[in-house]
């Protein structure tokens, strides 16, 4: 088992550096003022960006797979909450990724068609670009409410140490509140995101290190 946790820490790490690298890439370019005039010629960038959220998403699933196993024998109903929510993530990770690469395609043509029909260009960039962030803000959520489960199971099973669970708690529910705050146009910055990111890198490391103690009782 702790083989399988070892990989799951893995994907985690993979999951949030790929999140991380693609998002570097994609924010200069789609925050632009007059991003259509810019996005074509910045399209290896851009398809680079949404091709590492797609193998983020991918991470997801391999890590709701993974760890599912171990989470049900000690709340098999908060393992498959779990399990069921970074599905759902994924799906909406993917959705999210897609957007970007239509951007791309939609810029080459508000480029060669010129400032005639710019405002109705200018329309769909702008609910592209808004899908595309309230998607990943959906995931966001989604992420937050299934990881607090797994968190409880980690508490309560003593997988790992309590404070990294406690850490987790903190983590995720900052990370709601951030996604909540999005969807109704309330943006704060990523400040809320520094307590999840902190525990998606000290837990990993830590069951590719020290591995599950599974040498606890079930609940």
């Amino acid at each position: 088992m702790n083989k399988i946790a070892r990989v799951a820490g893995a994907l985690f790490l993979v999951s949030t550096g790929t999140y991380m690298i693609g998002n570097g890439l994609l924010i200069p370019v789609l925050n632009r003022l007059d991003f259509l005039s810019y996005l074509y010629m910045d399209r290896t960038t851009v398809a680079s960006g949404s091709f590492l959220e797609l193998i983020n998403a991918m991470a997801v699933v391999g890590i709701a797979m993974l760890l599912y196993p171990i989470l049900k024998k000690h709340n098999e109903m908060f393992a498959l909450g779990y399990f069921g929510s970074r599905i759902l993530e994924s799906a909406l990770l993917i959705l999210s990724a897609i957007g970007p690469l239509v951007l791309i395609e939609l810029s080459k043509k508000y480029i060669s068609v010129g400032s005639a029909k710019a405002p109705y260009f200018e329309t769909i960039g702008n609910l592209l670009l808004e899908a595309h962030s309230v998607l990943f803000q959906m995931a966001m959520i989604v992420l937050s409410l299934g990881s607090l489960l797994l968190c409880n199971v980690l508490y309560r099973s003593r997988l790992v140490p309590r404070f990294l669970s406690a850490i987790g708690f903190i983590g995720y529910a900052a990370l709601l509140a951030s996604g909540c705050l999005s969807i109704l146009g309330q943006e704060i910055g990523s400040i809320l995101y520094v307590p999840g990111a902190i525990f998606e890198i000290v837990f990993p490391i830590w069951i590719i290190v020290k591995g599950f103690n599974l040498r606890t009782k079930e609940f």
